[in-house]
């Protein structure tokens, strides 16, 4: 009984919503987030209370009214703190993943930044001709600037490269078979399955070959009144080595130009320029692809093209037209910030900076010897006296499915501290403002500058010399 009577008396000093709301705190709060926002959260809190009170008092423990008021104010600010962490926000990508797909792949140029932020972030030519005074075609410069750099005849812009494959697949074998070689059912990132979006477009796969070797002669016995379509896929995030082989690209064109048939390369990461010299094998590019015979291409805005999230389809004209006319189209098609930014990223390519202005490109190119020099100046303004810094030979690793077997020779900032663990270093910087994202080999924590931007330097530096300088009694 004495216990009942204390849960009562304790709950019955709950403070209520609207006093919450009307103290100095709550009123401050009210400013940053809104009543509405900060009444839910409220109330959320007060009910884990009661729960907590409930569980907590059958065991004999209680509280004051201060302390039910303290500790329900502790809630709300942790709700607030999970609530700001879910969203998106910047981080510093210190682990030599250039294109790191949990932490939004391709960072954009600055240009392309400013284009999504000025140009396109208010109204905007999108669909209006300035000249005319009529209305204009969506993304006609960027198509048009995808037919310059590729040799394409037409090009088109969907939102990402599965709804990319989708369309074609839907507008030119919706009705019928689609041959695809057996070790070319890949999946990749975020469970997109080859084999899963085929079933979605309406077509019936035919799989080709065994898993390492698929021969011409496998397309050719395939082949009936209901093939549509044959597609070659990029392998991705993998690669099928030793005893493997299959038709080239230029084989497989002969072949289904000689049958009345389109070929459909999915090129996954899409390198508009030969990048074989920095390291990066196996990525041929999309003009290569174009020349080879394949008749409709789709590709990735945002992996070594070097922008943002985009499918990017080019080819025969007569086929990207049927592509665009289709009502599935609408569904798929770019709006005016993604637009904005692959104009941007597309223009470097054409006046010859792209090396020089696009992140991911000069993270490409840069040396192990540059990365050295830039870690050693780091070393210097550190003055946190619990590190112990070192440089040490390394690898950056492309990311994003794209060659997956290359790798770029890089210099590692390597970490470790007089008193923490690495995972202790590890959690401190990716708690730091801001977010650092760093990781671990052989326990000691690495830091890879490929993947720092220069104007981010400063904010690792001030994230190191944060960490404890001293172990806590």
């Amino acid at each position: 009984m004495d216990q009942m009577k204390q849960s009562t008396a304790t709950l019955r000093n709950l403070p209520s919503v609207d006093q919450l709301l009307k103290s100095t705190e709550g009123v401050d709060l009210q400013r940053q987030i809104g009543l509405k926002r900060l009444t839910a959260i409220t109330r959320s809190a007060l009910s884990e209370m009661r729960l907590r009170l409930r569980s907590e008092l059958r065991e004999g423990n209680g509280y004051t009214t201060e302390s039910l008021v303290a500790e329900t104010w502790k809630l709300i600010h942790e709700t607030l703190q999970l609530e700001d962490e879910l969203g998106i926000k910047a981080v510093i990508n210190a682990t030599g993943v250039l294109l790191h797909t949990n932490l939004g792949r391709a960072p954009l140029s600055q240009a392309a930044l400013k284009a999504i932020g000025q140009e396109s972030g208010g109204y905007c030519t999108l669909e209006y001709d300035a000249a005319t005074g009529s209305r204009g075609k969506r993304g006609a410069r960027v198509e048009a600037l995808i037919c310059e750099l590729t040799g394409a005849e037409d090009a088109l812009v969907v939102n990402n490269c599965a709804a990319a494959a989708l369309l074609i697949l839907k507008v030119l074998a919706g009705d019928g078979e689609t041959l695809v070689s057996r070790g070319e059912l890949v999946e990749i990132g975020g469970d997109f399955r080859v084999p899963d979006v085929m079933s979605s477009s309406g077509t019936k796969m035919v799989e080709i070959g065994t898993t390492n070797r698929t021969h011409l002669a496998d397309y050719e016995r395939a082949i009936n009144p209901t093939t549509r379509l044959i597609m070659r896929v990029h392998p991705s995030n993998y690669r099928i080595v030793g005893f493997a082989s299959s038709p080239s690209l230029a084989e497989l064109a002969q072949l289904a130009h000689s049958k009345d048939l389109p070929l459909y390369e999915d090129a996954g990461s899409g390198a508009l320029q030969d990048l074989s010299s920095y390291g990066i094998k196996d990525e041929p590019t999309i003009g290569e692809l174009i020349d080879a015979g394949a008749d409709v291409v789709s590709f990735s805005g945002d992996k070594l093209l070097g922008s943002a999230q985009a499918g990017l389809i080019v080819g025969k004209a007569h086929i990207v037209e049927q592509l665009r006319k289709h009502p599935l189209y609408r569904a798929l098609r770019s709006d005016k910030l993604r637009l904005a930014a692959l104009e941007e990223t597309l223009e470097s390519y054409q006046h010859g900076t792209a090396f020089e202005e696009i992140p991911v490109l000069w993270m490409i190119r840069a040396s192990a010897d540059e990365i050295r020099e830039r870690a050693l100046e780091l070393i210097e303004k550190i003055e946190n006296p619990s590190l112990k810094l070192q440089i040490i030979a390394g690898e950056s690793a492309i990311g994003g499915g794209a060659g997956p077997t290359s790798t770029l020779s890089t210099a590692l900032l390597a970490i470790s501290h007089e008193f923490l663990g690495a995972e202790e270093i590890v959690t401190s910087l990716r708690n730091s403002k801001p977010t650092v994202i760093t990781r671990i080999s052989e326990d000691k924590v690495v830091l890879d500058l490929r993947t720092v931007l220069s104007d981010q330097e400063q904010a690792v530096v001030l994230a190191l010399n944060q960490l404890p300088h001293q172990e806590k009694v």
